[in-house]
């Protein structure tokens, strides 16, 4: 999620009620302008929303998804009759209106509107959408090639463009990289962007020293959307990206990570980044995902559910004090909702 800020699909009233479907609820910051940042005056906490809220652009509409990130500071929300709304800090037109003007509402991406779209993901300062005819479209910083656009050429893209990918079923951002899923046999998993730790899953960070004179390295960046070699022979079906890494689930239920290393997020009971995809151990034979079981990446931790009973699991740094978990832990306090059989 953003810094100070929540949002989710709830059922909803009026319109949304009468035809049986979900209303967002907002709660946190709505000054996205000193979201993160030092306030002269120290007025941070102004302007917050202290309880789920409704956002009036969106009473009455039936919100089927919502998109939202650890390093991001904006939100994109998802209409079941495919419109796109977007909301937030747009210093870098990550909001794809065609301009850089902030925004504290949700406003409709209009250049999207002869599109149905299904799915998207936020990054730091970017964001992808998936259509339901398999394209893909992105907007916003593209320093590292995140928007997957094949071109470094434009920093700042104001407006949705075409990624080079095909059969996207969905996207998910971290803070400066893209992973998409498709449907393309032996392309199931493609990634742009920063390589710095790893992230992009190609068994190199792309490191290089810019200057023969003295130790300045730098990390190539990848515009050009590239299918993960070490995951060619599986069909990866869930993803979810930290500000640095990645977590992903396979057809076999199995989950796979890679990227920044630290706190072990990874799950691999050690520190150290991974380039490209590695198995999570403790996910396998009666521990594999199911069909219904989720998975989550924070800024510096992950989880997931598994085992066909909805344990969650988690791993990294889960709270401010003490220990990480160095390897995915059952969350005890949760094991008598996991054990739960609903009607």
């Amino acid at each position: 999620m953003p810094a100070s800020a929540a949002v989710a699909a709830a059922g909803g009233e009026e319109k949304a009620a009468e035809a049986g479907g979900r209303e967002l609820l907002y709660c946190g910051t709505v000054r996205f302008d000193i979201m993160g940042r030092k306030v002269k005056g120290g007025h941070e906490g102004r302007g917050n929303l202290v309880s789920p809220t409704r956002l009036r652009p969106l009473v009455g509409v039936d919100i089927r998804f919502v998109a939202s990130g650890c390093a991001a500071c904006h939100c994109v929300a998802l209409s079941a009759d495919g419109r796109c709304f977007s909301w937030g800090r747009n210093e870098n037109g990550q909001l794809g209106h065609g301009d850089t003007l902030l925004r504290n509402l949700p406003t409709v991406v209009s250049e999207l509107s002869k599109y149905n779209i299904i799915a998207a993901g936020v990054g730091r300062k970017h964001t992808v959408v998936v259509t339901d005819e398999g394209k893909s479209f992105a907007f916003g910083d593209n320093k590292y090639g995140q928007l997957g656009t094949g071109s470094l050429k434009t920093g700042t893209v104001v407006s949705p463009v075409p990624c080079l990918v095909t059969e996207v079923t969905n996207a998910v951002c971290g803070a400066d990289f893209t992973v998409w899923l498709s449907s393309v046999e032996g392309s199931s998993i493609l990634t742009a962007g920063l390589p710095q730790y790893g992230q992009l899953g190609h068994g190199s960070n792309n490191e290089y020293n810019a200057k023969v004179s003295s130790v300045s390295l730098v990390y190539d960046p990848q515009p050009h959307p590239r299918a993960i070699a070490a995951l060619s022979g599986n069909t990866v079906v869930k993803v979810a990206c930290g500000t640095n890494h990645t977590v992903a689930a396979d057809s076999s239920g199995f989950v796979y990570t890679w990227g920044f290393g630290g706190y072990g997020r990874l799950g691999h009971n050690e520190q150290k980044d991974e380039w490209q995809p590695r198995l999570v151990k403790i996910f396998q034979k009666n521990n594999i995902l199911g069909p219904n079981d989720i998975i989550s990446a924070g800024s510096a931790s992950s989880a997931c559910t598994a085992g066909g009973r909805g344990q969650l699991y988690m791993w990294g740094k889960v709270k401010n004090s003490g220990d990480e978990w160095m390897y995915p832990k059952p969350v005890m306090d949760l094991r008598f909702l996991a054990n739960c059989e609903i009607p």
